[in-house]
């Protein structure tokens, strides 16, 4: 097991992970930026590191600037969090050279998952659903360019192959704007990931976003969780995540975890990843659209529904443990919902809002999880993404849920900047999702005049 582990990563996520290294007797180091000298996560470590200055890629995303901090400090394992450096299979790399254990998948898994045209053509090979599209990068002056996008059917989307997060991808619906289209991909995804190579896939239309947790070992086991539905998003970004989904019943659930177990077998996978599908609910037919190759975000509404760390667990297996149980041993034991809370106007098309937080109260009660980084007085600074907490509740049924959420909101107090917290209890009012039937496109259709 690990003696030390240094954390590159900063907010909630360092936090998070710096309590489950504590539970688990390891002594942690917290990395940071100089604007993020007085963060949560800096506090509570047993050791810290300035490694640049405020911009990201001077400090969270410094390969040299973290190994050396983990030398420095005698880390002998380095958790990447989410975002960052933790899908950068160079940086797996470089950890392993310099003897610092890498906790996460192997970086040739990082590469092939990363590529989303290569992650499309090794789950075809392996019999994971996909949707029609190319296999390779799309030329925009390729003579065969509008037979192939006819083949796979419009409305068609334009996605970059490096890409994430809704950047570089692109909805055609006609062949008039097909070349249009593209080239606007090719752009956006060449200015956000310094690729512009982008792929065609069919669009589904109101599809659910529905993912699988899964977790491996280095003794060839993969196990799957309870699904947890993320269809309420804005722009490609969650907003709300739930488990169980209100459409998947007991028979689609097996079919899908045991898609997700061969996806992760493909890749020879290990720790912790998601792989996340589209439903079509109408067909009831699902496919396969991305892996993750990190811990996510909405990782703590599967910890809540299972009573499971997946964190501790990710740490075991990255170790070199066996996991100890399979997916059948997985109970789910309620209903839990997640909100994310935004320091962003809702009001002003969600326009970010750093700035000084004058003060915090946060819910609590039965089945209230809270995970965040922020407190009185903390300064929410400009050059990073606008996270400030993740409120998790969980209950018996889904109707129960959603009011305890709502309870737990209504609590809630974060004064000096704006969030989204508001927001989210209109969504919850919202009767099309009380009724279990958000789809991808919930906001745009449904909450337009809240927004």
């Amino acid at each position: 097991m690990f003696k030390k582990i240094l954390i590159a990563n900063r907010g909630e996520i360092a936090v998070r992970v710096i309590r489950a290294c504590r539970e688990m007797g390891i002594a942690t180091v917290a990395v940071h930026s100089d604007v993020d000298r007085d963060s949560l996560h800096v506090r509570l470590a047993d050791e810290s590191v300035c490694i640049g200055p405020g911009t990201a890629s001077e400090s969270y995303l410094s390969i040299p600037a973290i190994i050396s901090a983990a030398e420095i400090t005698g880390a002998d394992g380095i958790h990447p969090g989410y975002g960052f450096l933790s899908e950068n299979a160079h940086f797996a790399e470089v950890c392993e050279s310099c003897g610092i254990k890498f906790i996460g998948p192997s970086a040739d898994s990082l590469r092939k998952m990363g590529d989303k045209v290569e992650a499309r053509r090794i789950m075809e090979n392996y019999g994971v659903p996909v949707l029609p599209g190319t296999f390779g990068s799309v030329d925009i002056n390729d003579p065969k360019l509008f037979k192939t996008a006819k083949k796979i059917g419009y409305p068609l989307i334009v996605k970059a192959k490096a890409g994430g997060g809704g950047k570089g991808m692109r909805v055609v619906h006609e062949e008039s704007l097909l070349k249009e289209t593209i080239a606007m991909a090719q752009a956006e995804a060449k200015a956000a990931f310094a690729n512009g190579d982008v792929y065609m896939e069919r669009f589904l239309e109101s599809p659910r976003h529905v993912e699988i947790q899964i977790l491996a070992d280095a003794h060839d086991n993969v196990v799957s969780f309870p699904e947890r539905d993320c269809s309420v998003q804005r722009r490609h970004q969650k907003l709300l995540e739930e488990s169980p989904s209100p459409a998947i019943d007991d028979g689609l659930r097996k079919k899908i975890g045991k898609a997700a177990r061969k996806a992760a077998r493909a890749v020879k996978y290990r720790t912790v990843g998601t792989i996340e599908f589209l439903y079509d609910e109408k067909k009831k037919d699902f496919y396969f659209m991305e892996m993750n190759t990190r811990i996510q975000v909405e990782h703590p509404v599967t910890e809540m529904v299972t009573g499971i760390d997946l964190i501790q667990a990710q740490i075991k297996t990255a170790a070199g443990e066996k996991i100890g149980f399979d997916t059948d041993d997985i109970q789910i034991r309620g209903h839990v919902i997640e909100c994310r809370i935004n320091a962003e106007d809702p009001s002003r098309n969600f326009m970010p809002c750093p700035g000084k937080i004058t003060n915090v109260i946060m819910p609590g009660g039965p089945w209230v999880r809270v995970d965040t980084h922020i407190y009185s007085g903390y300064t929410v600074p400009t050059f990073y993404d606008s996270l400030l907490a993740k409120i998790i509740v969980m209950s018996p049924d889904r109707e129960t849920a959603i009011r305890r959420m709502d309870r737990a909101l209504s609590e809630m107090w974060i004064e000096g900047i704006k969030t989204t917290g508001p927001f989210h209890r209109e969504l919850l009012a919202n009767d099309v999702f009380r009724r279990g039937d958000a789809h991808t496109d919930f906001i745009e259709r449904h909450m337009a005049t809240v927004i």
